[in-house]
């Protein structure tokens, strides 16, 4: 998970004892996963963890960084420079109480003092039943290694394309090093070309309408004698 967008306990893990490891497994399966799908502008986990404190005990809060790509765009073209998310998983220690957040908080005003800067936005929000946290980083992991395999096929396929571009320049580089070698006449230009088709045009019309002038004298010169 990226560092930027998680909140949460990050203590050193210790081997645990049967009676430890069944304690913490059934308060694992109390946990409740609530689901966001869009974080205000502006908005960091640890502001999404203060505001969803006030409704039970929290666990762990992870938000999705904007792509690259977006990022990119809205620094070049705005001044916000800090870094915007998109969405969001909050971990609550009881799923019943994420449920009922998510009921009651989704499609509401976030609200607020007068003049706060998300007073007026607006939660949209879901409650993932049987859903569980280790779950969601697996599907960071999967959907990372998706990216990095990706980017190396495209990176692979630029290489590609790059040793042929190379290949096929030098190829040519070659071929007019040989032909000049060789001492070949280069063809003549285009325009000589259209030039001489222009000129044999002109030839073949005059010649057209000399044959049909003798023609012409040659019905006259019959018509006076018969």
């Amino acid at each position: 998970m990226d560092p930027a967008g998680f909140s949460g306990p990050s203590a050193v893990v210790k081997p645990l004892t049967k009676e430890a490891l069944a304690v913490s497994k059934a308060a694992h399966e109390r946990t409740g996963v609530l689901y966001i799908s869009r974080i205000p502008p502006g908005m960091r986990p640890t502001k999404v963890r203060h505001l969803m404190s006030t409704y039970g005990e929290i666990g762990r809060v992870y938000l999705q960084q904007e792509d690259a790509k977006s990022a990119y765009l809205r620094r070049k073209y705005t001044s916000t420079k800090k870094a915007h998310f998109t969405e969001g998983w909050v971990e609550f220690k009881d799923k019943k109480v994420a449920r009922s957040v998510a009921e009651m908080l989704n499609a509401q005003p976030i609200g607020g003092k007068k003049g706060t800067r998300w007073r007026d936005d607006v939660w949209t929000m879901k409650y993932l039943p049987k859903f569980k946290w280790n779950m969601l980083t697996e599907q960071v992991a999967h959907e990372s290694a998706i990216h990095t395999a990706r980017l190396r096929v495209e990176l692979s396929q630029s290489k590609a394309e790059q040793r042929d571009y190379l290949k096929n320049v030098e190829l040519a580089r070659v071929l007019d090093k040989r032909r000049k070698q060789k001492g070949d006449l280069p063809e003549p230009p285009k325009r000589e070309q259209k030039r001489h088709a222009e000129g044999a045009d002109d030839t073949t019309r005059k010649k057209a309408r000399k044959e049909e002038g003798n023609g012409g004298q040659l019905d006259s010169v019959l018509s006076s004698v018969f």
